[in-house]
């Protein structure tokens, strides 16, 4: 019964995840079939045990105890509980702010520090090099910037969102000049007032390997509070940022609105 119950939990929230929309903000859609699949292998395993189970009450009835079926209830209601009960919450420059204002490069000791503690947090930049060879990783990456390269105004969309940033950070020489359009939620430079970061927080494969990705922006006629969402767009350029001793892609401002949240404020690395 206990197998039967714990089956049909995982049936029943990866349904409600999906029905409510909500299946995004935990995976790459991309990866969405993962999902249904393991969606109707438990469903069918959750019969199997169902049968299994009635089976053992027709011989064995008598050593079924209430507290048993307690118990079982419990574990069925506790995953379904933690789905439906505890809001699921759009990470924003609270977020950002709560994690440190550091934002390493995912290199080095920030490396080290990460594999210490377990974490596959990524900032500024997406980097998916773990997922290929060193060779066939430079490949591909040379292949996407040199496909945004031969424009003259680069569109930074929902969909490439995360490649083009990856290989702006992977390439920041070549793509000195370029004109780029993007949005993004604003979070605040904390020590350079006329500074603010535009990031949108991206899933590389699931929330795990999740990460707040995005560029700084000088040259702001005007400025928006943390969490405004902006449309933006500039001539990129490098600057070097004393407070987190490196030099980093930085968007100077030619034009900067703001505009309302988008539906699905995460973005997904489309391989």
């Amino acid at each position: 019964m206990i197998r039967f119950l714990i089956l049909a939990g995982y049936f029943e929230t990866t349904m409600y995840l999906y029905v409510s929309g909500k299946l995004d903000q935990y995976i790459n859609l991309h990866y969405s079939y993962l999902a249904f699949l393991s969606m109707i292998l438990s469903f069918i395993l959750a019969m199997v045990q169902l049968v299994v189970w009635m089976k053992q009450i027709e011989t064995h009835s008598h050593l079924h105890k209430k507290s048993a079926k307690f118990a079982s209830i419990a574990l069925l209601l506790f995953p379904l509980g933690v789905a439906w009960l505890f809001p699921t919450v759009s990470l924003d420059s609270t977020t950002v702010a709560a994690k440190g204002y550091h934002f390493p490069l995912a290199d080095g000791a920030d490396a080290q520090t990460q594999d210490q503690e377990g974490t596959t947090v990524q900032y500024l930049k997406p980097d998916t090099s773990t997922y290929f060879t060193k060779s066939a990783y430079q490949k591909k990456m040379r292949k996407v910037a040199d496909s945004y390269l031969e424009q003259n105004t680069i569109q930074i969309t929902t969909e490439n969102y995360m490649a083009i940033m990856e290989v702006i950070y992977d390439y920041p020489d070549e793509f000195v000049g370029k004109n780029i359009e993007l949005t993004g939620f604003v979070y605040n430079d904390p020590d350079h007032n006329n500074q603010q970061f535009i990031f949108r927080f991206g899933i590389i494969h699931c929330i795990a390997d999740s990460g707040v990705y995005g560029l700084l922006t000088t040259g702001n006629s005007q400025t928006f509070a943390d969490n405004t969402w902006v449309k933006a767009s500039g001539t990129l350029k490098m600057n070097y940022h004393a407070s987190l001793k490196q030099t980093l892609p930085t968007l100077e401002l030619k034009n900067y609105q703001e505009i309302q949240e988008p539906d699905n404020p995460y973005v997904y690395r489309v391989f």
